[in-house]
């Protein structure tokens, strides 16, 4: 779905609590966390705007987003 919010409690709301205790405690998680959600803005900017990039760029894109969504849920459950 275009457009659509891909933040990690949004994702994964079973584990705000985890993430909002990690965005309180663990500087790298935060900053990871930050951009992974300024990349999912761009993403959704960019679905919302007609995609003005080609299409290995929006796929590359979106293969950055799920790495990094990926290893942030890693560190979640990791506790």
């Amino acid at each position: 779905m275009l457009g659509e919010v891909h933040s990690l409690t949004n994702d994964f709301p079973e584990h705000e609590a985890a993430i909002n205790k990690l965005k309180e405690t663990d500087s790298a998680f935060l900053d990871s966390m930050k951009e992974y959600d300024a990349l999912d803005k761009k993403i959704r900017t960019l679905e919302l705007n007609g995609a003005p990039i080609g299409d290995d760029e929006m796929h590359q894109l979106k293969h950055d987003r799920a790495v990094m969504k990926d290893a942030l849920y890693k560190r979640v459950v990791a506790g």
